[in-house]
């Protein structure tokens, strides 16, 4: 039995081009047990657990004449050691080369040919660390058929679980081209205006996959409307991205975001700010200074959109069951030069959004099978890559994670930052994950674009340092 991609994975393999590949990914820095850990102890931990979800040894195959959206097929070359890779950096490896190597490797398309997903070994890093390093397509991560390999690979245990059961052991099944075929009219019984769809033009253009992915959700057109009637203003993230990148790596104190929110809103004003708004009003911050760096004019009304995906969860706080991400749109008052005020508006943006239908629920284009935060990371680039850019500058997901150790085997997980991918003419993307006392925060950028990137990481720092030092403003009390 072939399971066909919905429209949606569809649009992200069809939008996809050498300057635009839309994996994501999450670096992932651990400290070896006692005996060590090496490469081949990862591709067998790998192989276990992509026992449990088959779409990992699974290719896409497309049909003869798009008749139909391709279809998942079970890769009879499967082949473990081709997507666990292994490399190194000089020793002692430090983080800036940890980055260097994360922007090159994220710069490159996934083998169409091969299950879209691809997870590197990297040794050498500085006090007996190594790293491990993901990339897995938005069509492969869905939340439902499949969640991130960062998410299986991860547990509290700190040992081998095994007992996967023997789903790798069954046959691949490949159909041929006459079953593809079959199948696709079949599909066009149920659904007539598919074939209509595939066939126009014999060419699937990028206006064509961006309906269609908006055509999947049930009324966020009309939420998206009354989000866009304002364009998102012009600014320097605006561009023509290009094939390289840049990352960098910025860690901060999750204990400096909750003392700013005690020390800012206090009364009744404590329940109107949240830890996600203090992160953002530090990007805000962070983001005036890089502006400033560079010369650019901002008067007391400069704003920077960010489309910001928001986890959400039901009133038992149920992260299996409750989960879900929901998309809002908030302008970073990067031209306010009161930090205190920067927090408060942007407090006051997201909670109105939260609370009014400008909210697109992300839940409307897949549901989440289980809370993690790569899951979470890709889900929410997923939302960002179905909406035009006219909408917003740059996406900025914010995923709580857990508060304790994590480890894959017997490694602990010291560190592990998001990587964002960017989206057409958009030159920067930051994704955020909290872990064990820390927040990390992974900015991914187009290398010709943002040669300043280093500036823009720095100022992070110094504005949730401001933030800190901050007094409150008279309207926050």
């Amino acid at each position: 039995m072939t399971h066909r991609l919905s429209a949606l994975d569809s649009s992200f393999l069809y939008l996809e081009d050498d300057n635009l590949p839309l994996h994501v990914g999450t670096v992932m820095i651990f400290e070896p047990p006692a005996d060590g850990f090496d490469y081949d102890q990862l591709v067998e931990l790998i192989a276990e657990r992509i026992v449990s979800s088959p779409r990992y040894r699974q290719r896409v195959q497309s049909v003869p004449a798009r008749l139909a959206n391709p279809v998942w097929v079970d890769d009879d070359a499967f082949d473990v050691s081709y997507h666990v890779r292994r490399a190194a950096l000089p020793r002692p490896g430090d983080e800036e080369q940890l980055e260097e190597f994360v922007a090159r490797i994220t710069s490159r398309p996934l083998d169409r040919g091969r299950p879209l997903w691809e997870v590197y070994f990297v040794e050498g890093l500085s006090k007996g660390r190594f790293a491990i390093v993901t990339k897995a397509h938005q069509a492969l991560v869905d939340g439902i058929n499949a969640v991130d390999i960062s998410h299986m690979l991860l547990d509290t245990s700190g040992g081998d679980d095994g007992g996967l059961g023997d789903a790798a052991d069954r046959p691949p099944y490949q159909p041929s081209s006459l079953r593809l075929v079959a199948d696709a009219m079949v599909d066009a019984v149920r659904t007539p205006t598919m074939v209509v769809d595939n066939l126009r033009g014999g060419a699937y253009d990028l206006a064509a996959a961006s309906r269609k992915a908006f055509g999947l959700v049930s009324g966020v057109l009309a939420t998206l409307a009354q989000v866009g009637v304002k364009p998102a203003p012009d600014s320097p993230l605006q561009v023509t991205v290009g094939a390289a990148r840049r990352f960098d790596m910025v860690r901060t104190d999750l204990r400096a975001y909750r003392t700013i929110r005690t020390k800012l809103t206090r009364g009744r004003y404590v329940e109107d700010v949240t830890i996600n708004d203090v992160v953002l009003a530090t990007i805000a911050g962070a983001l005036r200074t890089w502006l400033q760096s560079r010369g650019e004019h901002l008067s007391s009304a400069s704003v920077i959109r960010a489309m910001v995906p928001v986890s959400v969860y039901d009133d038992t706080g149920d992260h299996q069951s409750g989960a879900r991400v929901t998309a809002c749109f908030v302008d970073l008052p990067v031209g306010e030069p009161n930090p205190s005020m920067r927090l408060h508006q942007i407090a006051f943006s997201m909670r109105q959004q939260m609370e009014t239908t400008q909210a697109v629920d992300a839940a409307s284009l897949s549901s989440i099978g289980g809370f993690a935060p790569p899951t979470l990371h890709s889900l929410g680039s997923r939302t960002g890559a179905a909406m035009t850019r006219r909408l917003f500058n740059l996406a900025i997901t914010n995923v709580p994670g857990p508060q304790q150790p994590l480890y894959a085997g017997e490694a602990r997980l010291l560190s592990t930052y998001p990587v964002m991918p960017l989206t057409r003419k958009q030159a920067l993307a930051i994704g955020l994950t909290s872990y064990d006392g820390q927040v990390y925060l992974g900015l991914n950028a187009d290398r010709d674009a943002m040669t300043d990137l280093h500036v823009l990481a720095d100022a992070i720092h110094e504005a949730l340092a401001e933030l800190g030092q901050s007094k409150r403003t008279r309207s926050s009390r």
